[in-house]
This record gives C-alpha cells, structure tokens and sequence, in this order.
C-alpha cells in the first residue's frame, strides 16, 4: 500500500476538525503525553497501605547502572541484616558483585565461543551483539554469591563506571569482540586456546581492577547498633562475612516465571541457550505456573515474614514520578480513542513486553478473602524516584500482566511443583523472553 496525498489528507482534516483531538494536543504538546493523560484516579485506588507490610528500610541507589537484579538480591538480604543486627540502615557493596560478575561472564562469553566454534551465523550474531552487559537474572547472582560472598558497601564503596557503566560497558564490549576473534580464529587453526584465553582474561582482569577498583580477598569490619549498645565485629574473607552476615542458603530458592504462551506448557522447567555468568556452577532453571498460583507462592513467603525478589517489565504503563504501576496509570482511550487490546502472551510473542528490571516485593494488601489488591514495591532509583519515598504501588491487575518471575524457597511448592523444576527442562532459544535480563 503506497501512501497516497488524498488518504493523508483525508486522516489531517478528521484531526483538524476534531476537537477533542486538539484539546489533546494542545495538553500533550505543553506537558508532554503521558502527563497530559495522567489518570488522577489511580492515585486514590493505590494509596500506600498493605495487610502485609514487611520493611520501611531505606531504599538504595542503583545510579546510571544495570544492577538492579544485584540490588534486588541484596536488598533481600540487607532486611535480614538490618532486622537482626538491630540497625538504622545498612547496604552490601553492590559494586563487589558488579565487579565478579563482569570478570565471570566475561569468560562465560568465551566458553559458549569455544564450545562451538563453527556455530551458525545467528547464535554467534546473538552472542557478539552484547558480550556481556549489567543485566542478569537470579540464579546468575546466586552462582557470584556462592563464589565470591558480600562484602559491606563501606570495604568496597561505588566508583564512578560502577555509578554509571556505560563507559565501561562499551570499552569491555569492544575488547570481548577483539578477544572473539582472536580466540575463534586460534580455535579454527587447530592451535590451544588455553593459554590465549588465560593471557586475555588476564587483560580483562586488569581493566575491571583499575575502572572499579581491586576486590578485598580479606577484611576487618565492625558495626555498631542503633541503640549504640552492641557492637559487632568481623574479620575474615567475604564468604565468611556472607555466612555471619547473612547466612541464607540459596539453594532452597527456586525462580518461578509466569509466561502464558503456548510453546511453554505450565508445570514445566525451562533453562535458557547461552544464559549465564559463571562458567560451572548451576544452569539458570525457572518453573513456569499460572498466575493465581504464582500470586499464591510470593504471598505464601511474605506470609512467613520475607521479602520476594522479582521480575516485571517496569517501564509498562508506570507512572514513575507517582511511584504507581497500573493499568489506568494513562487514559489513551478517552482521550484519543486508542485501546491496548494485546493479552500478556500476545505481548511476549510479539516482542511488546519482556522482564527488563527486577525488584522486591515487601508488602501485598488483602481482601477479606486472602485474595491480593494490590503490591508494594521496593524498588532501587533512590529515595527520590515516586511519591513513597523510593517504594511503588503495583495494582493487582498490573502484576497479572507485566510480572515474569519471583524467587521463592522450595517449602512453598507442591510435590509435584518441584518434581516438575528438578526434572528435564526444555531448552529455550537464546533470544525467547524468558532469557531476557534484569537492568
């Protein structure tokens, strides 16, 4: 079809005579869209009160970085910390385990490269198109904390490529591409690629050292009480800190994905092509259930007094200066006759939502019958981002359509729940949705 003048024109003079069209227009033109069609009554259905309301910790900082996957784990962690040692606030160095992750999957990118060096173009375009990146999902912080432990933000503080990782990102990124080539050209030449990659790992190691910083392999450190009564002290390596400070034995945590589509039959395991940071350690694995039993699951564990890490698509329809994610948060169709008609699978098949951030669910509002209205949210742009001084209000009905994945431990499930997540997984293409990553 060829656009043609009299079609076009026909389409300017509906809007010109069309005055609620220019009544819009005149608002979004000097407002910008979205404030213009800001729907004051979501505000009063999502006020900030829960039946179940686990933290009013302070909500940290993410920065101009794609950690929040890091920071919704270890803000899991910090309100066990903050609870048990009796304190105001407290943070692990999220750049700790930003540091780990860079130098880990930068070797992850080299063991999928040699594994198959004579993959087809596709896998390989996939693989070099972003090397490595912030982003991750669950299991991959689990296979650095497992690895490397935690260490208190006041051993290993923010830099500035931690604050703001683009720079690093893009120099890393060029240098992974050089090293691909280097590696697959040596691979195809019959020559041993051990000790290329060791040399190269060893630049990359170097890089990550002077941009973020060196990792502490021991240290001392100590922490006072809010009373100011008891104080206590530590000495050792980060995965002793790890025990005493947080002490959570992430192997009882399995992740539990919500995904409606067809290929990806419920009560099944799925793991992902490629998906990965730290060559060795557990694949990345996610059962997949319906929504209400889903709901269930991370309400089940909030009911048992702990906090949830999850995956959404957090851009959809949020209203992020009014700390609100719901569905009414714009009105398009009165204003401008425009309805969103796709369903959640709908929208996985067709690329329009996949999870792009992972956060923290404190607190859940029940009806009078258990059933859950709406979710508090907490979330890792800083006390500023909202109107609840850093947390969110999720609507019920968003979390039904933008919510992928949450965290639970193995004692919620069924028997055949976790039959269903230790047996075969089906492997995904490394480009479906549920391998997208957390940032």
């Amino acid at each position: 079809m060829t656009l043609t003048k009299d079609f076009t024109q026909k389409l300017y003079d509906n809007f010109a005579q069309n005055a609620k069209y220019r009544a819009v227009e005149n608002a979004a033109t000097k407002n910008g869209l979205l404030n213009a069609l800001e729907n004051r009554a979501s505000h009063a259905a999502n006020l900030p009160e829960f039946s179940i309301d686990l933290t009013k910790d302070p909500v940290a900082n993410q920065k101009q970085s794609g950690r929040c996957w890091m920071f919704a784990a270890l803000n899991t962690f910090r309100h066990k910390t903050i609870a048990n040692f009796k304190l105001d606030n407290f943070e692990f160095s999220q750049a700790y385990t930003f540091f780990w992750d860079k130098y880990e999957k930068s070797n992850w990118f080299f063991e999928q490269l040699l594994a198959n060096p004579d993959m087809d173009k596709e896998h390989l375009r996939f693989l070099l198109q972003t090397p490595q990146g912030d982003g991750g999902q669950w299991d991959m912080i689990v296979a650095i904390f497992q690895k490397y432990g935690v260490v208190p933000k006041a051993i290993y503080p923010e830099s500035v490529a931690s604050s703001a990782s683009r720079e690093l990102d893009q120099y890393l990124d060029k240098l992974l591409r050089q090293d691909a080539q280097l590696l697959l050209e040596a691979a195809k030449a019959g020559k041993d690629t051990v000790a290329l990659r060791e040399e190269l790992l060893a630049e990359i190691f170097n890089y990550l050292a002077a941009t973020l910083g060196l990792p502490p392999q021991d240290f001392d450190f100590a922490i006072r009480d809010k009373e100011g009564k008891n104080l206590t002290k530590f000495s050792g390596t980060p995965q002793e800190f790890y025990d005493q400070f947080v002490g959570v034995d992430l192997n009882e945590y399995v992740s539990v994905i919500n995904a409606p589509t067809a290929d990806k039959p419920y009560n099944q395991s799925y793991t992902v092509e490629f998906l990965g940071n730290v060559v060795g350690s557990k694949p990345v694995k996610h059962l997949n259930v319906e929504m209400d039993r889903f709901k269930k699951l991370a309400i089940a564990q909030m009911q048992q007094g702990e906090t949830v890490w999850f995956g959404c698509d957090v851009g959809q329809v949020s209203n992020r200066s009014a700390g609100l994610l719901t569905l009414d948060a714009y009105d398009f169709e009165t204003a401008l006759d425009i309805k969103f008609t796709q369903d959640k699978a709908s929208r996985l098949d067709y690329a329009e939502s996949l999870m792009t951030h992972a956060m923290v669910i404190t607190g859940v509002d029940l009806d009078e019958n258990d059933q859950s209205t709406k979710w508090k949210i907490e979330n890792s742009w800083g006390k500023d981002a909202g109107a609840f001084d850093g947390y969110f209000v999720a609507s019920d009905e968003w979390m039904d359509e933008f919510t992928y994945q949450i965290v639970v431990r193995k004692e919620f499930l069924t028997a055949e729940e976790l039959a269903a997540y230790e047996g075969e997984s089906k492997v995904l293409l490394p480009w479906d949705p549920m391998g997208a990553l957390a940032i």
